[in-house]
């Protein structure tokens, strides 16, 4: 979930994370909490369903070894939504044997490398602990001796879930040590009121037909705006955001199937650098760096006509746009689909209670509970069996003139490409970004030397 970082992508929520899904992250910001309250009223969703009880357990696994009753803790960084959805207070009502507690950090530079600790340890663990999709890579490469395997686990359908997702925490002798929480599908949000003073359409079904299948189509869209652009408005907030959202519907992006580093000659992260460059070199961008007060200032002054906007970003531009601004922006589909943010839950073997914690993390992740926290909490699910529930399937956002996210979001998710996932995705993201195409956008170096610049950095970081 974005929320529980600054910036997706990188490893640990926020820049990266600068902090997912969406490495060596920045704290994420305290407006979290509040961007996420705001979230929940602004989904519209359909009725409610009961929720599932979990699964049968015999009567003897009901109390500890010491006979008393369960209590299961979860550990997580930032804000998950679980606690705050209700979902532990539910599930404590369906099994009134156990007791859930959630222990949490804000930053998942932190809890990250203490997961890791624990872990090699065999000590200082939750139950069922987090891990961001920027982690899970290493996770499983690092740590598949020291977790469960969920796969088989009571409750647990792997046809519930999509392809790819399920594939990012499963390792090659076909154990899946993680099961999906949210993912962060791809669409691009718009101003329909900048795009009408530089002559564009505004109905979304038009809008996202001008760059439909290929990014290219966006930069000319860009083009078009940038010759009767309102005053003080860009076409886009940066030339990070663009590489990012780019990269992220490649079928190979910074690591290949091996878990081999190929950031530097994949022709398709190059593409994305080339394009994002472009972007910078022919003025179609504010120069913003993503997650700064800048940038913040901009959503509130309109700067901007258009973004690349993954499902966690509504809450964001609602929370930074402002009331004036309700019904001025819009959703389309994205050129093409593509993934930017998520998180795994994992039950780590040296646990007390790993029955029961399989059945708790087999629960929270099945696709009714992920449809209720999309309705309350905005994140996005990765089961998706959860999309023809009513809280996705009719799910449409009224500060975005009620556009219809569930299914547009649904649908692009169902597109993402199986890519593989490296260990230290997080960390290449944010040095391409923050090193390299942040120099290109805002101080006119040239994209070659800010590639090569980016390309060392990524040497020295992964001791190459």
């Amino acid at each position: 979930m974005w929320w529980r970082r600054t910036r997706p992508g990188a490893a640990g929520r926020g820049p990266l994370v600068p902090a997912a899904g969406r490495g060596p992250l920045v704290p994420a910001p305290a407006f979290v909490l509040a961007l996420v309250l705001l979230l929940a009223a602004a989904l519209s969703a359909g009725c409610a369903t009961d929720p599932p009880e979990p699964s049968p357990v015999p009567d003897r696994e009901r109390v500890d070894g010491a006979g008393r009753p369960i209590t299961l803790t979860v550990g997580v960084f930032g804000e998950f939504g679980f606690q705050e959805a209700g979902l532990y207070d539910t599930y404590m009502r369906l099994r009134p044997d156990v007791t859930v507690r959630q222990t949490s950090l804000s930053r998942n530079d932190v809890y990250y490398p203490q997961l890791l600790t624990h872990l090699t340890a065999g000590s200082g663990l939750a139950d069922v602990q987090a891990v961001e999709v920027g982690n899970i890579a290493e996770v499983v490469a690092t740590q598949a001796g020291r977790l469960d395997d969920l796969g088989s686990a009571p409750g647990v359908d792997k046809k519930t879930f999509l392809p790819w997702k399920w594939a990012q925490a499963t390792t090659p002798d076909g154990r899946t040590l993680g099961l999906g929480t949210d993912i962060g599908p791809l669409a691009l949000c718009y101003r329909k009121d900048h795009f009408a003073a530089a002559g564009l359409p505004t109905d979304r079904e038009t809008v996202g037909r001008l760059w439909a299948g290929d990014w290219r189509k966006y930069e000319e869209v860009g083009r078009r705006f940038a010759e009767r652009a309102p005053e003080g408005v860009a076409f886009t907030d940066s030339a990070s955001g663009v590489l990012a959202a780019a990269v992220s519907g490649a079928p190979l992006r910074y690591y290949d199937a091996r878990g081999e580093l190929v950031v530097g000659t994949n022709p398709y992260v190059r593409a994305a650098w080339d394009l994002a460059a472009d972007f910078a070199r022919h003025g179609l961008t504010a120069r913003l760096q993503q997650f700064t007060p800048d940038w913040d200032q901009a959503f509130a002054r309109g700067a901007f006509a258009s973004i690349a906007c993954p499902a966690w970003m509504l809450a964001y531009i609602q929370d930074k746009s402002g009331p004036a601004a309700r019904g001025r922006w819009d959703v389309a589909v994205a050129p093409r689909p593509g993934n930017w943010g998520g998180s795994f839950l994992v039950v780590p073997s040296a646990g007390r209670q790993r029955a029961e914690a399989a059945r708790l993390a087999a629960w929270l992740t099945a696709p009714e509970q992920q449809a209720q926290l999309f309705a309350r909490r905005g994140g996005f699910p990765s089961a998706s069996a959860a999309y023809r529930l009513p809280q996705v399937a009719d799910a449409r956002h009224p500060y975005f003139g009620d556009a219809p996210t569930g299914p547009l979001f649904a649908a692009a998710a169902r597109g993402v490409p199986l890519a593989p996932v490296g260990p230290k995705d997080g960390l290449v993201n944010q040095i391409l970004s923050d090193i390299g195409m942040l120099q290109v956008d805002q101080t006119g170096r040239s994209p070659d030397s800010a590639w090569r610049a980016a390309m060392r950095a990524i040497d020295n970081a992964l001791d190459r």
